[in-house]
């Protein structure tokens, strides 16, 4: 079974996470830049960060034979700090980078005009940049916001839109727009593998996203194998596993032009530490 986590946080994980996924099958990511948990204060911590998922963790994810790839954005929680609308104005300059394969996580948290705006401007940058969009969807009133998120992106191609973090209430009107319809699998929130073999058997493979999302909080990076150990399960095919998992991530992401999914030598380790840490 090979596995293309779409929508994965691995800046908050181990290592340990790494090898497990690369023995679960996982051999590509793409990690969506997100609120870190702890608020930043100036346009500077979103620049490291930046540099972080373009540079440190492609190396790191490589010692374990995995192709990293991520999307940049001003997420939403933060588009209402003023400290960070900077971002914005940094932002072209790091959508050229050869791994960065979409604009995102963008969209809505609490639902206010600053969101609208930022979440408008980000949509334009994907325009301009010739990138597909990740969308974040609010965890609270979820249905209504994502309602007024397609009618945000209704002028953009659907097929260039993927909206993450559905459920059995959000999917339908995701599918009914043409957008790709992402899903968040968790231990205990969200959606689990059993609910996302329901949706698959009533709406179908096409354009249907799953990723583990995992994060700093309560998550797993092993859902996705998960899910896919659930649909075999539950009568589909091998065939289908790797459409959902390996096939579909691969079409939306490959839009962008950049992803590169040949596989990746590990560096090796320097005097038995597995990340060079300097010659002394």
């Amino acid at each position: 079974m090979r596995i293309f986590d779409p929508h994965v946080h691995m800046t908050s994980r181990t290592t340990d996470d790494y090898e497990r996924m690369y023995a679960a099958g996982v051999r590509a990511v793409v990690e969506p830049a997100f609120w870190l948990g702890q608020p930043r204060t100036n346009v500077g911590s979103f620049l490291d960060y930046f540099d972080a998922l373009l540079g440190w963790e492609p190396y790191r994810a490589a010692q374990y034979g995995i192709r990293h790839h991520c999307t940049l954005a001003l997420n939403p929680k933060e588009a209402n700090d003023p400290r960070c609308a900077g971002v914005l104005d940094e932002l072209p300059r790091y959508l050229l980078k050869d791994s960065v394969v979409a604009v995102g996580e963008v969209g809505y948290d609490s639902v206010t005009p600053e969101e609208d705006r930022v979440f408008e401007a980000q949509l334009a940058l994907a325009d301009e940049h010739g990138l597909p969009v990740l969308v974040h969807t609010p965890h609270r009133d979820k249905a209504a916001g994502t309602r007024r998120t397609l009618d945000v992106v209704k002028g953009m191609e659907p097929g260039r839109v993927l909206v993450d973090h559905l459920n059995e209430l959000t999917v339908g009107m995701v599918r009914d727009a043409g957008c790709w319809a992402g899903f968040s699998i968790y231990p205990d929130t969200k959606m689990d593998p059993d609910r996302m073999v329901a949706i698959l058997k009533e709406y179908g493979t096409e354009r249907m996203i799953v990723n583990s999302a995992a994060d700093w909080g309560r998550s797993d990076v092993l859902k996705t194998r998960e899910v896919g150990e659930a649909m075999l399960a539950a009568g589909f095919t091998d065939d289908d596993v790797d459409q959902v998992l390996w096939r579909n991530p691969v079409a939306f992401y490959g839009q962008s032009g950049r992803l590169h999914l040949d596989d990746v030598e590990s560096g090796g380790d320097y005097e038995g530490n597995t990340i060079l840490r300097g010659t002394r």
